[in-house]
């Protein structure tokens, strides 16, 4: 049993003899330190746990308290016995709100959801474009309605082959974007009042598009270093009627994390023993920093169960919204409601990312990107180290584009959202990440724009901005004592 484990155990069995009762404050990562000669990272990871278990609760200003009812949670796991009941979703207003800061001119995009055009090869792509709709003609425009242009679905099979699989091209649906196979996807396997499992955190549009079709979800913990728990995952199983799950197993957005294969091949299991189907959001997919290719749960699927998502919004054309869904055995049913939908992603877009693909000059693009987007990482980490708290916890990814940080116990994140914005900075708030607003001390932030002494200076302002806070919620929590 790892450290942070140990002491997450030796917290539970206090909070179950009654030796810390519901409302109990527990000590700050500061005091814990000390306490038991860990490093923060220990602590954090451990009240992490605690909090997904559903013991302890973080209070903006105040730090980590027991939970009011915390009777009948399984004290000897790590993870929770029964997943929650399952929850509406009412997240979108806040959405909304944090999204609409990114559209603010002038802004530093720290917050959010797309790369710097400046690393995508437009004009090449443009290229691409003029080319296909000079030969085209016009009969070729209303060709291929779904599934999409031969030659683009052709291309996809072929990426698939460089990682080891074998996907045939009838599988292959092209759709505006991955967006629209996510949800797609999830519309043709649920109905309302359904319950679907989601990652917690997870990406917000997935809680956009439950909320939409007015789903229940049950949130299966993802955690910031070993990814989901699948040991809730099937307690979910076990006690709800779970129609999908819609989960990000590589470069997950926002913690970063990737499940090992050994993992991804144990999820595939799960869900095949039950017959339930994954709708697995791989977006990131080509943004690996490692030599290889990383394989998705897809890899591990026998029975057609996995639907698998991807786009080339994130690694080449982000204007252009095409995205595809890799069916399975859904992929009929996914080509009629296609048909019954939007009909139809920009053909002449299709036809030019096809073009390029396969006479543009694709992987030594993608090898460019991968080492701006690495070193660009690194670059934020440093800044991260060197601004923020002591006690801030950032993530490292394989891959993608996001860190999640953890700031310390005392710093809300859309009070830090709100006094960045007045700076001109956006940050995307932990709260929008999950059904129920919880990851109040977290911040996803972007690192998919070229260093500059803009950023540097933007990752100062919040370092300064959460020193501030943190230092009022240590004077808030800390007792008066007598003169």
């Amino acid at each position: 049993m790892k450290r942070y484990e140990q002491l997450a155990d030796q917290l539970s069995e206090l909070i179950k003899r009654g030796d810390l009762p519901p409302g109990a404050r527990i000590p700050s990562i500061r005091v814990a330190c000390k306490a038991w000669g860990v490093s923060p990272a220990t602590v954090f990871r451990a009240y992490y746990l605690l909090e997904n278990r559903g013991l302890i609760k973080a209070r903006p200003r105040s730090g980590y308290f027991v939970s009011p009812s915390p009777e009948g949670l399984l004290q000897e796991s790590p993870w929770p016995s029964m997943s929650p009941d399952p929850k509406t979703v009412k997240i979108s207003d806040l959405v909304f709100e944090v999204l609409k800061t990114i559209r603010c001119a002038g802004t530093v995009p720290l917050g959010s959801p797309f790369l710097s055009p400046a690393l995508f090869p437009t004009a090449r792509v443009g290229k691409s474009c003029a080319t296909v709709n000079r030969s085209t003609h016009l009969a070729g425009m209303v060709d291929a309605l779904p599934p999409g242009h031969e030659g683009l679905r052709q291309q996809i099979s072929l990426r698939y082959l460089m990682a080891g699989m074998t996907v045939p091209v009838d599988e292959i649906i092209i759709t505006s974007g991955a967006l629209e196979a996510l949800t797609l996807s999830t519309q043709l396997l649920t109905g309302p009042g359904d319950v679907i499992a989601v990652e917690k955190p997870t990406f917000y549009a997935a809680l956009q598009a439950v909320e939409r079709l007015k789903l229940n979800v049950v949130e299966i913990p993802v955690d910031p270093v070993e990814g989901h728990d699948l040991d809730a995952l099937a307690q979910a199983l076990q006690h709800h009627p779970v129609r999908a799950c819609w989960f990000m197993t590589s470069f997950h957005n926002p913690t970063g994390v990737t499940l090992t294969e050994s993992r991804k091949q144990a999820l595939v299991d799960l869900l095949a023993r039950h017959d339930v189907p994954l709708i697995e959001d791989d977006v990131y997919n080509e943004l690996h920093f490692g030599r290889e290719p990383v394989r998705p749960a897809k890899f591990f699927d026998r029975k057609g169960l996995v639907i698998h998502c991807g786009s080339f919004a994130k690694c080449l054309a982000p204007g252009y919204r095409i995205g595809w869904a890799a069916a399975g055995r859904f992929a009929g049913r996914l080509e009629r409601a296609k048909w019954m939908t939007t009909l139809s992603a920009s053909m002449p877009a299709q036809r030019a990312i096809a073009d390029y693909l396969e006479h543009g000059g694709y992987e030594r693009f993608l090898h460019q990107l991968r080492r701006a987007l690495n070193d660009q990482q690194s670059q934020m980490l440093d800044a991260i180290s060197r601004y923020f708290p002591a006690n801030t916890l950032a993530t490292k990814s394989d891959g993608g584009y996001f860190t999640w940080v953890a700031l310390p116990d005392h710093i809300d994140s859309i009070q830090l959202f709100q006094a960045a914005l007045g700076k001109g900075i956006s940050i995307a708030p932990g709260p929008i990440f999950s059904a129920d607003g919880a990851f109040r001390h977290h911040v996803r932030l972007n690192y998919g724009y070229p260093w500059s002494a803009r950023l540097d200076k933007a990752l100062a302002t919040l370092g300064t901005l959460c020193a501030e806070q943190s230092r009022c919620g240590l004077d808030l929590a800390e007792p008066v004592r007598p003169a």
